[in-house]
């Protein structure tokens, strides 16, 4: 999808980018931007703002609805062109490649980086692209405990707003902690560094003890901060020689969360639990829990 999307923003003019942009900032508003909205905010004629939807429409990138009146949301498709054109124009990204990761809530794909100066390799970043509500905005909102006191939602604020909150949480917390780097952000997108290795649900290991002390180790670290990841299993851990790396990260909750306690405590039974059934390792939950919570400081 995003490989189309790609194609299609190169050619797209400026015009077209201020269209999506109106209906970005309408949607703040309105479930669907009024076309009289679009106009104010385009300075386009009906005709000429017409003929650009159409466009614009045509690859995917806006629905419209006709009635009671008509209106217009800007699609996912549209939603990344805004956020590739932000990073193509501050140099942050100069090429997107192939998806290399795709779940319920985001796609991932690598990308290239050129150097600050223009001196030096490019570097192989990666683009996480958040999809929150793509599915049911509904559930999104029941599950999403920063999303439940608000009134107006829409998918555009959930996606823009679980990738603020992995982007400010990565740059809080790293490198102590051993997350992607995070390089940029803009919207519903993240840059990070391109990371190595495998998931750990993927990778058997040579030395699971050590790696298993390494990830209790992290959210040890990760506590420290106040933090706890709550979403943590084999799925969202990346292993490789060097050690671990630690991704996803939209849901975390602060240690002053109600149920702080509970989702610690899920995120290393999940870790515990994989090692147990994978490699026969046992270890106790409680041990390691007090272990964790023993490296705060209350001063």
């Amino acid at each position: 999808m995003i490989d189309q999307t790609v194609k299609i923003f190169k050619e797209l003019d400026s015009r077209d980018i201020r269209i999506l942009m109106g209906i970005e900032a309408g949607m703040q508003r309105h479930e669907w931007v009024p076309v009289e909205e679009l106009m104010k905010f385009t300075g386009f004629t009906y005709e000429k703002l017409q003929f650009k939807l159409g466009k614009l429409m045509k690859n995917d990138l806006v629905l419209i609805r006709s009635a009671p009146y008509e209106g217009y949301q800007i699609y996912f498709p549209g939603y990344d062109v805004l956020a590739i054109n932000t990073f193509v124009k501050r140099n942050t990204v100069s090429a997107i490649g192939d998806e290399i990761g795709v779940g319920k809530e985001s796609i991932v794909h690598e990308a290239i980086s050129e150097p600050d100066i223009g001196i030096g390799d490019p570097l192989s970043v990666v683009i996480k692209f958040h999809r929150q509500g793509m599915t049911s905005f509904k559930q999104v909102k029941r599950t999403r405990e920063h999303l439940v006191d608000k009134e107006h939602f829409s998918w555009i604020y959930a996606a823009r707003l679980a990738a603020q909150r992995e982007y400010d949480v990565m740059q809080k917390i790293y490198p102590d902690v051993s997350v992607p780097r995070p390089i940029d952000h803009n919207r519903h997108a993240i840059v990070m560094e391109l990371i190595e290795g495998n998931s750990l649900n993927k990778t058997k290991l040579l030395d699971p003890q050590y790696f298993l002390d390494e990830i209790l180790e992290q959210i040890k670290t990760l506590y420290s901060f106040g933090i706890i990841h709550a979403d943590l299993s084999e799925y969202n851990i990346f292993v490789n020689p060097k050690g671990v790396k630690i991704i996803d990260w939209p849901q975390y909750v602060t240690q002053d969360h109600p149920h702080a306690d509970e989702l610690l405590e899920r995120d290393v039974n999940n870790v515990l639990n994989h090692f147990s059934r994978k490699y026969k390792i046992r270890r106790s939950s409680k041990s390691a829990i007090e272990d964790i919570c023993g490296c705060r400081d209350d001063s």
